[in-house]
């Protein structure tokens, strides 16, 4: 496969993911600022998922309905889902040779779906929560196309090459911006809304509540978050999906490009692996997950620079 076209399809799938774990969070978080309108404030978000000045980000940062036309559809906004959208539509435009026409079809719907008036008519004047669940619907769309269509060849191998990394960088994200809220302060008597709602952004609340039986502690949810082999979106299990697709990588790999990667991405899997997370040290889990995500940049530079060929 020419490294171009790797390129693309491993940047499609990584706006995409993106562009899901934003709308999950943006939907549990607009849930949450209803639940506390007095307290509320949509600037933890802003300074990951927005590119705007911090005197912007101030001026909007408990008003709602403006944070979410901002996230959402602000075509000034590099990292609003629109963008994430219409990039993903581009790369996938370059490569309609290397993925099915159904993957194709449903990418293209879902620009039209975010263009749609309606969308922005329920975010403006109606409920945000039908317009980010159909938005989210229609993500969920996309991933079954392409699991059911897809052939299991190379480009399948970067496709989910660029979703589990992007996965693992939005639950690293997800998680420092909920302890952030809470100031890494982790040693509290009672439940913490914001681990709950951290859940909810993951899909992983129902899975915590059987696995625990209601049992709701802090710690459990980070090893939840960090650890578990069987939830989908912890970063343990990602950096293993990653790895596993990579390897199917080697025989059209020069040896020089597989082991760079393959030395980064086992690093990163046994930093996470054997990593000793204490609630009681703020500062510790603080640098983990600062290590982590610069670990998973590094991966996606080394991919570039190894395998796209970029410098």
């Amino acid at each position: 496969m020419l490294s171009r076209v790797a390129d693309s399809v491993f940047w499609m799938a990584r706006y995409m993911e993106r562009t899901n774990g934003t709308l999950r969070l943006l939907r549990t978080n607009y849930i949450s600022s209803q639940d506390e309108v007095q307290d509320f404030s949509w600037q933890p978000l802003l300074r990951s998922y927005s590119d705007a000045p911090a005197k912007e980000i101030l001026a909007i940062g408990n008003d709602s309905p403006k944070v979410l036309e901002h996230l959402l559809l602000d075509r000034h906004n590099g990292a609003s889902v629109f963008n994430n959208i219409t990039r993903a539509r581009e790369n996938a435009r370059a490569v309609q040779d290397h993925i099915t026409k159904e993957v194709w079809q449903c990418l293209n719907d879902y620009y039209h779906l975010i263009r749609d008036k309606n969308i922005h008519v329920q975010l403006q004047q109606g409920d945000p929560v039908t317009a980010l669940d159909s938005l989210i619907y229609h993500g969920m769309l996309y991933h079954g196309t392409v699991d059911i269509t897809m052939a299991r060849g190379e480009g399948f191998n970067y496709l989910n090459i660029g979703k589990f990394l992007e996965r693992a960088i939005l639950s690293a994200d997800m998680l420092n911006i909920k302890l952030t809220e809470l100031n890494y302060n982790l040693q509290q008597p009672v439940e913490v809304p914001a681990l709950r709602y951290l859940l909810y952004s993951l899909s992983g609340y129902e899975l915590y509540l059987k696995t625990h039986r209601g049992n709701f502690q802090a710690d459990q949810v980070l090893q939840q978050v960090l650890y578990n082999d069987n939830f989908p979106h912890s970063v343990s299990y990602c950096l293993k999906q990653l790895f596993r697709y990579f390897e199917r990588l080697e025989t059209e790999s020069l040896p020089e490009s597989y082991k760079q990667l393959e030395f980064l991405i086992g690093r990163a899997m046994n930093n996470v692996k054997y990593s000793n997370i204490r609630l009681s040290d703020s500062e510790g889990l603080r640098n983990f997950l600062h290590q982590t995500r610069q670990e998973l940049f590094g991966i996606a530079a080394a991919f570039n620079q190894y395998y796209f060929g970029n410098s």
